[in-house]
């Protein structure tokens, strides 16, 4: 995954977002690639290689950087993802869990 797929947040834009805004938009492209997995699983994969890229842009963001437990949990999130998506699914997630945690974030975004 050397392609950048959102060029426009990766210059920066990324950045403005709040961190509910940013995880919410991360849960839009797990929303996708749950959706079109069993269905069409090339578009699943560029959903998920969208999702992980918002995740690294997160993980990258300055204003997180003195954050070490949010650190921590961003890191987590991302690595569920991939045991969920493209790993051995080692910590028993579900389309479901994973769904609910990135919802919330959605609509603490729609309520800032």
């Amino acid at each position: 995954m050397t392609e950048v797929r959102h060029p426009g947040l990766a210059a920066g834009r990324w950045r403005e977002f709040s961190l509910a805004a940013q995880l919410g938009n991360v849960g839009s492209e797990v929303s996708r690639t749950r959706s079109w997995r069993d269905r069409n699983p090339r578009i699943a994969q560029g959903a998920f290689e969208r999702a992980l890229e918002l995740m690294d842009l997160t993980l990258a963001d300055p204003k997180h950087r003195g954050a070490r437990r949010r650190l921590r949990e961003l890191a987590r999130v991302r690595e569920v993802l991939v045991d969920f998506f493209a790993g051995s699914n080692e910590y028993g997630s579900t389309g479901e869990s994973i769904q609910r945690y990135f919802d919330a974030y959605a609509v603490a975004a729609r309520r800032a």
